[in-house]
């Protein structure tokens, strides 16, 4: 048997786009209303997620956090080290 999709019951009347949280869809709601609460102290840049912000703001101060097991690459931000863990197929190739 197949895995169950996870429930979406949190639903954005305007386009339709369906989210596991409400937290996920208050982020969603600001790309409607063009609402970036959350700036760069740096340059600026404005972002709809804090999370969004953060992981720009390292861009700045060269912190990567975010560290491969296997070759000690460092990144910025936790999705861009999980892409690097995968192959093209969706493989993992370390172990």
């Amino acid at each position: 048997s197949f895995p169950r999709a996870p429930e979406k019951p949190f639903k954005c009347l305007d386009c339709g786009k369906s989210f596991s949280r409400s937290s996920n869809l208050s982020a969603h709601l600001r790309t409607h209303l063009g609402e970036r609460p959350y700036s760069c102290g740096e340059c600026g840049k404005s972002f709809t997620r804090s999370s969004n912000r953060n992981a720009h703001q390292r861009l700045h101060s060269g912190e990567r956090p975010h560290r491969c097991g296997h070759c000690g690459k460092g990144f910025g931000h936790g999705s861009e080290l999980a892409k690097h863990q995968r192959l093209p197929s969706g493989q993992r190739p370390f172990g």
